[in-house]
């Protein structure tokens, strides 16, 4: 075996330049530079530079900041109008755009933290709008609304319910896209002042005139202020019910006949409902749609008497039938599924700060790359057959980024070469 070396400029990321000209066309980095204004002179990066440099890391298969000094330096000064900066300085920019944490006191006199960064959530919607991800006055948008724990040991992160020190943010999503994210500490419970995190997350939605029709969420908004809120600021509400005696009581007094079998994926059910239900020992009713599954211990219930575990979904919709209700509410999956691909493709699971603010600002900028994403990988996707729509981050690194290319000169104009068969001319098109 012979090895020879060559000095030749060439990147094994050549198919990082498609997604930086993409950036640019969006206008992103006007969109950043004008929403967050202008830093200082002297630092010598705008903060459209740390956003593009942050991306990068990720786009390049990297997990922590520290690689944009470690291992791909090199490689992004080949990138052609590419403003390189330093790990120190996205890590300084973070920083900057970090706002104060507020504390509050429970009625139990427990403090819990929250952090909210209206600047960096108002950006993640205009970057939305900016890259047509999102557009003003549709009325088909459906809301999920989560609170996600993020294991971390920082200085002031705190015990969450899984028995793990961390964060426990709440995050809106519409589909696959991070709308809203505020900061609060594992200590604070998703029911804790649930009411006023979603009320800012309306508000965001609102200030940039997006509509929301459906809002869905899990028991933790089993709330009365809760309901009120989002019977206010959407059409329809999905909200699954805390399991009560009076519920199982009403339950039990269904007849045999109310009960209709039906199939999700390959899972069979029955549905039933209760058309007039009082949640929360309240004037107001909704409807109370009921599921039962057969349980494999075969134990009974107190109240029900029957060897079935029974969820409800409280809404107020009344014109899906209880298959879809079930079926709809079910499709959160696919938020959850948004929590995987944060902590593993954007960097959840390694926070780089020591303070919740700080991380708060960190995983509201990654939100933005990870829906700058799916605007990438849609983009492609539809020029390009070798490329899919459903493609997670590493395969799209390892089918599309990886390539091996340079920049050549030819009379006046500057060539992009790549060493490939794969044909990506059709992205320019």
């Amino acid at each position: 075996m012979q090895i020879t070396n060559s000095e030749e400029n060439i990147t094994p990321f050549g198919g990082f330049n498609f997604c930086h000209k993409l950036f640019n066309d969006c206008g992103l980095p006007q969109l950043i530079d004008g929403h967050l204004g202008k830093r200082v002179k002297t630092f010598g990066f705008d903060y459209s530079d740390i956003f593009s440099n942050h991306l990068s890391i990720f786009l390049h298969g990297g997990d922590c900041t520290e690689d944009v000094n470690e291992h791909l330096r090199e490689h992004l000064h080949l990138v052609k109008d590419f403003n390189v900066c330093s790990a120190d300085t996205i890590l300084r920019g973070i920083k900057e755009l970090s706002t104060p944490t507020v504390e509050k006191q429970s009625d139990s006199q427990v403090w819990h933290e929250f952090n909210i960064n209206k600047n960096l959530n108002g950006l993640m919607i205009k970057s939305l709008l900016r890259t047509k991800q999102l557009s003003r006055g549709n009325r088909g948008y459906t809301l999920d609304y989560d609170n996600q724990v993020v294991p971390t040991e920082k200085y002031d992160s705190k015990k969450t319910y899984k028995k793990v020190d961390g964060y426990q943010p709440g995050i809106g999503s519409i589909g696959k896209l991070v709308v809203y994210i505020e900061g609060r500490n594992g200590n604070s419970q998703a029911k804790y002042q649930q009411t006023e995190t979603l009320g800012r997350a309306f508000e965001n939605l609102d200030k940039n005139r997006i509509e929301i029709t459906r809002f869905r969420a899990d028991s933790a908004s089993y709330q009365e202020d809760v309901v009120d809120l989002v019977k206010a600021k959407a059409e329809y509400f999905y909200i699954r019910a805390t399991r009560c005696a009076s519920m199982e009581q009403q339950i039990a007094q269904l007849p045999a006949t109310a009960w209709k079998k039906g199939r999700l994926g390959v899972q069979e059910m029955e549905m039933a409902e209760i058309k007039k239900y009082l949640p929360f020992g309240g004037k107001t009713s909704y409807r109370l749609v009921v599921s039962r599954i057969k349980r494999r211990d075969r134990q009974t219930g107190l109240f029900t008497g029957s060897d079935f575990t029974y969820r409800g979904i409280l809404t107020n919709d009344k014109t899906m039938d209880n298959l879809e209700v079930v079926a709809f509410y079910n499709e959160r999956g696919s938020s959850e599924k948004t929590f995987d691909v944060m902590n593993n493709d954007f960097g959840w699971s390694k926070l780089p700060c020591s303070f919740l603010n700080e991380n708060t600002a960190y995983m509201i900028m990654t939100a933005i790359y990870a829906n700058f994403y799916q605007h990438i990988i849609t983009t492609f996707s539809k020029k390009i057959d070798w490329l899919k729509e459903n493609f997670r981050l590493k395969k799209f690194i390892f089918r599309f980024i990886a390539v091996a290319g340079k920049w050549i000169k030819s009379g006046r104009r500057h060539i992009l070469k790549l060493y490939t068969k794969k044909d990506y001319r059709p992205i320019l098109s």
